[in-house]
């Protein structure tokens, strides 16, 4: 069994996702080509590449900042709660169809269970309410949160998020702050859900003095892995978990989507973590 795959985004020269779904068809016997695609390095816009991954036989894509709102339109979502989410980061093309699913979703909510098993998220202050912050606010609702703060420049992103978990009625209770400062105040959780500490986004979108009363912290962003924001949160005693955790279990959900096999993860965490990961992952 042959695919073509790939990743659609504008800052992903560092992307491990071709590393992983290379080794996770390696390890299900599929050979899987896996392709990063940015748009403006290719002379196109995002419309035109999708396009292009549609009619050129590619059997899935993944989508990542900042197209996870956009590729909506294009896509039958059958899921009703990612249709709520109003983001995708997964597309299958199959039978003349185009569907969308969003493993950032998914994907957190098996991350927070495996990294913190015996937490609840509690009250919970979140920066950045696009297309992964939507993904892990209803992940949250999910998880069992009491109250999720919702912090963004744009405010007019966090109020429809916040409709959006309301209108899906999950119990969730979602204030809007208009600083980051009132949206951490007395919260038990801190999740960085902007681009800030990414490469080429220096900087953390949660100052180090609001940490004192955390007990957890999560950081979207995985290139690094490890970003100012966990930094400063490890140092003030929270524990942390890094992007790298949703990247990989976004992964292993995306990998079946596209293909229907279970890959067996604690062999593929390790096949991604062992010092050849790069050069097998191209044999």
């Amino acid at each position: 069994m042959r695919i073509r795959l790939g990743l659609i985004g504008d800052n992903i020269k560092r992307s491990k996702s071709p590393l992983l779904h290379r080794l996770a068809g390696q390890l299900c016997g599929i050979e899987v080509s896996y392709e990063p695609l940015i748009p403006a390095d290719m002379g196109l816009d995002f419309d035109a590449v999708f396009e292009r991954c549609r009619a050129g036989g590619f059997r899935g894509i993944n989508i990542t900042y900042p197209y996870k709102e956009q590729v909506v339109s294009r896509l039958r979502v059958d899921d009703p709660r990612v249709r709520s989410i109003g983001a995708c980061n997964t597309v299958l093309f199959e039978e003349g169809r185009q569907t969308g699913f969003n493993t950032d979703y998914s994907g957190f909510a098996a991350a927070f269970r495996a990294n913190f098993p015996d937490r609840s998220p509690a009250k919970v202050a979140m920066a950045g309410a696009g297309g992964v912050g939507k993904a892990i606010g209803f992940a949250l609702a999910e998880l069992g949160a009491t109250e999720l703060r919702l912090f963004d420049p744009d405010a007019a992103r966090a109020e429809a998020l916040a409709r959006s978990i309301a209108r899906a009625e999950s119990g969730l209770r979602v204030t809007l702050a208009g600083t980051i400062d009132e949206a951490a105040a007395d919260c038990d959780g801190l999740v960085n859900c902007t681009p800030l500490g990414m490469v080429g986004y220096p900087g953390t979108a949660v100052p180090k003095r609001l940490m004192r009363s955390g007990s957890w912290a999560f950081d979207a962003v995985y290139t690094p892995v490890e970003t100012q924001f966990l930094d400063e949160a490890r140092a003030a005693g929270l524990e942390v978990m890094s992007g790298y955790e949703l990247f990989f279990h976004q992964g292993v959900d995306a990998f079946r989507i596209f293909t229907g096999y279970e890959v067996d993860a604690k062999v593929l965490r390790a096949a991604l973590l062992a010092p050849d990961a790069d050069i097998r992952g191209t044999a």
